[in-house]
């Protein structure tokens, strides 16, 4: 069985990725270290970095994924710079650049770069859409959770406990990988 360690503090991310992974042969081992989080112009890039120096200090295959919401009405802002924009003007700071903007719709980019020890990371990317709300909903999660709607959902994630959320997110890079290391001679 091929395994990768998981560089991530988020347990939902992890169960997605145990669901999805494991039945295919692929251990998913977790590990909390933090990485330099560059600021670049796409997730991508961010999330191969973070790959490429936790691989080097763990000397091991891991995956890392970085995150980027995507508002169309704003040019695609906040994009690879979410978690800052997160940190200084939050959910609340969002919904006021949006205030009287008809056009809600967004997506979050989710960049998974895959990097075995002493190699170049390759990355895998996921896109969920949906659109913004008007105003802050919900309980359960955290940060744009309470003001990002799914596409084919009428409430925003916030309205859903922890095991219905992460079923929401779209798993396609998830797959990707696996079809790449079932594919991949060791």
């Amino acid at each position: 069985m091929k395994k990768i360690i998981y560089v991530t503090g988020n347990w939902s991310k992890i169960l997605s990725a145990k669901q999805i992974l494991e039945p295919l042969g692929i251990e998913v081992e977790q590990v909390k270290m933090e990485t330099t989080e560059i600021q670049a112009d796409t997730v991508e890039e961010v999330a191969m970095h973070s790959a490429k120096e936790a691989s080097d200090k763990l000397k091991a295959t891991v995956l890392k994924n970085d995150t980027g919401l995507y508002v169309e009405a704003l040019g695609g802002f906040p994009g690879p710079y979410t978690h800052y924009v997160d940190e200084r003007i939050g959910e609340d700071g969002l919904l006021k650049l949006l205030k009287g903007v008809e056009n809600r719709n967004a997506c979050f980019m989710e960049a998974f770069a895959y990097c075995e020890y002493g190699k170049e990371p390759i990355v895998f990317k996921s896109i969920t859409k949906g659109k913004i709300a008007k105003k802050k909903s919900g309980t359960y999660g955290w940060s744009w959770d309470f003001i990002f709607i799914p596409e084919g959902y009428n409430k925003t994630m916030g309205n859903y406990p922890d095991d219905e959320r992460c079923l929401v997110w779209n798993t396609d890079a998830y797959r990707e990988l696996a079809n790449y290391l079932k594919d991949k001679k060791d």
